[in-house]
């Protein structure tokens, strides 16, 4: 089957992923400078990213409501928000402005993540092709990508507002792809999920989905500081940090996706989210920049397939009536990463340093891949014994 076949069969989506894509690279390899024109320290800066996190994860939970109320439009208006706030982030000085900006751009990446993923659960479902890997692995190659001209530009001596309203034009462009189909399926499960899906399983499922993400949230709000702080690199060099997450990710997914193979989904998981715990480890004791970027590649490369074979797999197990519901769960308890992972690493940074923060990281990771991916496992064989949304 042609890529070109498969990308068009979930364009919508894609082009949704895109614009989270564009515009969390620009901003985690602007972090560096972003932080000091706020002048924010950085449990601050950790603090700040926290409460806006707060915004995405009520969104995420909301999504299947914003979906009924503007339907087809619904992944249009949440990246519209997200250039909003992308926008204004970049005209911010001051610490109140810049959390509020960050928390609409959250809100709006949060509506999309969780749609854009129930949309092409349902393209799954309809053809039998599996297109969540394909999707995912896009999106990275796209967030690397914007991560490495964002840093060529810094090094250009562009303005911080000139990068932000270069990669808004884009975020405006992708908008025009965004129409979806009005699913009925999508609109009857709402309000189903408590009573017609094991709640072990869909907490379960966010659990894994948060630990992957809040190795790529580390990576991604963290790296470029890391290596310009901790190991003395400039800002072309920081940004490599998250453009080598981006592409490792985007390779390890698009890999997968040609594989094709749904089977041992459990135990990728677990191989993945070891070598993601090595490559982390590896990146928070680095001598140099080399070593770093062998981390996170490894680190990226490792928890690429994580979070979409957990999604994936609890798209697959349950009905269509109620798959928008337990994925829009599912996808807000994995988003707690971007709540819980700024001050993990923020007030570990401020009292241990950079290094500490990504061992810790590295330590959960490894606890998840051992402990609970088997359960993940034993939960959905459970499920799939009985009939799901009955």
């Amino acid at each position: 089957m042609s890529i070109l076949q498969d990308i068009s069969r979930t364009r919508a989506p894609l082009a949704s992923f895109l614009v989270i894509g564009l515009a969390w690279a620009s901003f985690s390899a602007q972090a560096p400078v972003l932080k000091s024109e706020i002048e924010a320290s950085d449990s601050v800066y950790g603090l700040v990213m926290l409460l806006a996190s707060v915004g995405a994860l009520l969104a995420m939970w909301l999504a299947p409501l914003a979906h009924k109320w503007a339907g087809a439009y619904s992944l249009m208006v949440g990246s519209f928000l997200v250039g909003t706030g992308f926008i204004f982030v970049g005209m911010s000085s001051q610490i109140v402005f810049f959390g509020l900006a960050l928390g609409v751009m959250a809100a709006g990446a949060g509506i999309v993540d969780v749609l854009a993923n129930a949309e092409i659960a349902e393209v799954e479902a309809d053809t039998g092709v599996a297109l969540m890997n394909l999707n995912h692995g896009l999106f990275s190659f796209s967030y690397a990508g914007a991560a490495l001209a964002t840093g060529w530009m810094r090094e250009a001596g562009w303005a911080t507002l000139s990068i932000f309203i270069v990669f808004g034009m884009g975020i405006v462009c992708l908008c025009l792809l965004m129409r979806i189909p009005k699913r009925h399926r999508l609109e009857t499960g709402i309000d189903a999920l408590p009573a017609r899906v094991p709640l072990g399983f869909v907490l379960t499922a966010g659990a894994v989905v948060l630990v992957a993400f809040l190795a790529e949230a580390s990576s991604e709000g963290w790296s470029a500081l890391h290596i310009e702080r901790t190991l003395q690199g400039g800002a072309a060099q920081g940004a490599m940090g998250p453009a080598i997450l981006g592409l490792t990710m985007g390779i390890g997914r698009l890999g997968w996706h040609f594989i094709n193979y749904t089977g041992r989904d459990i135990h990728a998981m677990i191989i993945a989210l070891l070598i993601s715990a090595f490559g982390m480890f590896l990146a928070g004791i680095a001598p140099n920049l080399a070593v770093a970027y062998l981390g996170f590649g490894l680190g990226g490369l490792g928890v690429s397939v994580v979070a979409p074979l957990a999604l994936g797999l609890l798209g697959r197990s349950v009905r269509g009536d109620v798959r928008l519901t337990a994925i829009s769960r599912a996808s807000a308890i994995g988003y707690g990463a971007f709540f819980l992972g700024p001050p993990l690493m923020g007030f570990v940074a401020e009292g241990f340093g950079l290094r500490t923060a990504f061992v810790v990281v590295a330590v959960l990771l490894a606890l998840v891949g051992v402990v609970l991916v088997p359960l993940y496992g034993r939960l959905a064989q459970e499920v799939s014994k009985a009939p799901i949304g009955a």
